[in-house]
């Protein structure tokens, strides 16, 4: 099992229980670690980078959730569904959240196994 990271990836959203969260765009920072298993050194025998973090970005920027682990969840299951991945971590990091807490850090995790 091989397990690809990528951190930082940083989409725009619109996600929050209050609606002035919902109304501007807001930071996000998405975290994935994926399971992968290449038979081969070809790009054909794995999952592109790419297409890891378009599909972490678009459900981020094009839909929208009140929780922050909804937004976790769902992320992970969009990775999830690309075939060959085998598992998949997420964590999705609020930073306007952590600023007003006073707090180095507020996200939510989601992991999804075969």
């Amino acid at each position: 099992m091989i397990t690809i990271e990528l951190r930082g990836i940083e989409p725009p959203g619109r996600h929050g229980v209050h609606p002035e969260e919902r109304a501007r765009t807001q930071e996000f920072v998405i975290d994935l670690e994926v399971d992968v298993e290449p038979d081969s050194d070809a790009l054909s025998a794995t999952t592109d980078y790419r297409e890891l973090t378009h599909r972490a970005r678009r459900v981020v920027d094009q839909r929208s959730f009140s929780l922050l682990e909804t937004l976790a969840a769902e992320v992970a299951a969009e990775i999830r569904a690309i075939p060959g991945v085998n598992a998949v971590r997420v964590a999705v990091h609020k930073p306007a959240a952590a600023r007003s807490l006073g707090v180095e850090d507020v996200a939510a995790r989601a992991q999804l196994d075969r």
